[in-house]
């Protein structure tokens, strides 16, 4: 398909300048990921993990620190995969590994089975396929195991970023049947922007819950977060790693949560 081609040439080009940036990070910090995260996670010790789109592995090592026995990391890019090797073996990690995939083929090319299925911020958008994402997920999972993802909203992404920056809501983009929104830069949290073609959907909260629901899964819980993961421009930093717009509180949701459990065929 020509849009992941795409995308996966645009997310190579940032691949050298994340690791150097979340090198620098994980050296000075233990753990990368956000207290929303970690709250919902609770205690994962000695629990196996697939972490799908983990781009060049940062969050992928700071869930392997947490005690897991195992976690596999994967991503569609073979440059965010050569630097994810790169960090685990700058901090000698031995129960992390990282398998190069375009996640919707993922479970065409490796079938083991994990405890829990896990992906987060900023990831969907890059799919065009929820239904072939579902039936990963529900393939990579052992018969008690659940998945959890947490990403910005998609309601969030309705709004111009330029106007939501400057305290202006604008809707412009679709929320309903959305098509492949095309960009041309990409980048810009961990590294400079880059120049390159690059596709994104925004897919419904209706659209990815009844996915897995379709699959079979249990949904535990949706969770809905005023706050993001990213500095969107004008924001406050209320926790580290979390950002609001100050007149926004309470207003509207940005990020969200999902749990869902397998369901156990007896």
């Amino acid at each position: 398909m020509k849009e992941i081609e795409k995308n996966k040439i645009a997310w190579s080009l940032l691949a050298k300048d994340h690791y150097k940036h979340f090198k620098t990070l994980l050296t000075e910090r233990n753990c990368l990921i956000n207290e929303n995260i970690l709250n919902e996670l609770g205690n994962i010790e000695g629990k196996s993990m697939i972490h799908l789109q983990c781009n060049t592995g940062a969050d992928t090592i700071s869930l392997a620190r947490l005690g897991l026995s195992k976690i596999v990391g994967v991503d569609l890019s073979e440059e965010n995969v050569f630097y994810a090797n790169k960090l685990k073996d700058d901090f000698s990690l031995k129960n992390t590994s990282f398998i190069e995939s375009d996640v919707l083929k993922l479970n065409t090319i490796h079938h083991d089975k994990y405890d829990i299925v896990f992906t987060s911020e900023g990831v969907l958008g890059w799919l065009p396929d929820l239904n072939k994402w579902a039936k990963v997920v529900k393939d990579l999972l052992t018969d008690d195991g659940y998945f959890y993802i947490y990403d910005s909203h998609p309601f969030l992404h309705v709004f111009d970023e330029e106007s939501l920056a400057k305290g202006k809501l604008e809707p412009v983009y679709e929320y309903l049947n959305a098509k492949a929104d095309l960009g041309y830069d990409i980048g810009g949290y961990a590294c400079k922007t880059k120049h390159s073609e690059n596709y994104w959907w925004n897919h419904s909260m209706s659209e990815i819950i009844n996915a897995l629901i379709n699959q079979g899964l249990v949904i535990e819980y949706v969770n809905e977060f005023d706050t993001l993961f990213w500095n969107n421009g004008n924001m406050e930093e209320v926790k580290p790693g979390l950002f609001r717009y100050p007149d926004l509180k309470n207003k509207f949701p940005m990020s969200y949560s999902i749990k869902a459990r397998n369901k156990i065929n007896k």
